[in-house]
């Protein structure tokens, strides 16, 4: 099996320097594709740009914690506040998803209304991903399958990271993470394969979410396995609590810097790889 690899930035639209960044990282680095928060402040910016920029692939990267909602709060009383913002407590939220019917169906709601404002856009829908990979909960993966497939959904992001790049770190809670994590991640898999939703087989970002420095992809690229590999980023021209409350310790410009990095270009170049989106990849297989 050949080997692939798509490099993707997340939260598209989050803010200005967050779009500026993936601008730059698709023209002059080894950025291929991008996924996009439709409610947040900088979508507009974020949807204009993309327009500008034929060889990144963009998907929608939906929002349903530590996020703005597409919907207000009297449709969703209970997931979002006043202001239109979805809380972090994904535990408890988790619960409620399984649980509640009433909950479920505003749930259902919010999904629908953020792959209707991606379709809005006119772009083509490259993938779709979870913020905070959410969708590990076989809830939002049952609802993002049904109501995917009404919207064209052709492939999904797996979170599946691979526990050397975790130990390589030396981040004991990272690596026990993704052990807790793996069991929910092969039943991610063989639900999408149930439903013929192609995705990723590996994808680097997590245990080092906020610190993807020139260092670390280089780490990558030099063991880059076959098959379809993703690696995410959240570049941005600022950095830490500039872009969010939530992200103080995220190295923003540091990840913008590996993107744009000659060395990494390099690497990318030595190990042979075909390089774009998931529309990409599914091609070549």
């Amino acid at each position: 099996m050949q080997k692939f690899l798509i490099v993707t930035a997340d939260d598209f639209g989050l803010h200005e320097a967050v779009n500026e960044a993936i601008e730059q990282a698709s023209r002059a680095g080894i950025l291929t594709a991008a996924s996009l928060m439709v409610a947040a402040p900088g979508a507009a910016d974020a949807i204009r740009r993309a327009r500008d920029l034929p060889r990144l692939r963009v998907g929608l990267h939906v929002v349903l914690a530590d996020g703005m909602a597409m919907l207000g709060h009297d449709a969703i009383p209970n997931l979002a506040d006043a202001a239109g913002r979805m809380n972090s407590r994904m535990f408890v939220n988790g619960v409620r998803f399984f649980a509640l019917p009433a909950v479920r169906k505003q749930l259902e709601a919010e999904i629908r209304a953020q792959f209707s404002a991606f379709a809005r856009t006119g772009l083509e829908l490259d993938h779709v991903n979870v913020h905070k990979h959410f969708h590990v909960h076989p809830t939002l993966l049952e609802m993002l399958v049904r109501i995917g497939r009404e919207y064209g959904v052709t492939a999904m992001r797996v979170p599946d990271e691979p526990l050397w790049f975790a130990a390589h770190g030396g981040n004991a809670l990272s690596v026990a993470g993704a052990a807790l994590l793996a069991p929910w991640v092969a039943l991610m898999k063989r639900r999408l394969r149930a439903a013929q939703v192609p995705h990723n087989d590996r994808i680097f970002g997590l245990a080092a979410s906020g610190a993807m420095d020139e260092a670390k992809l280089l780490t990558i690229l030099a063991r880059l396995p076959p098959g379809i590999t993703e690696i995410y980023l959240h570049p941005a021209t600022l950095s830490g609590r500039a872009i969010a409350a939530s992200m103080s310790q995220y190295r923003h410009a540091d990840e913008l810097a590996a993107l744009l990095s000659p060395r990494v270009r390099a690497a990318v170049r030595a190990a042979g790889v075909g390089l774009g989106g998931y529309a990409d990849a599914l091609r070549r297989r």
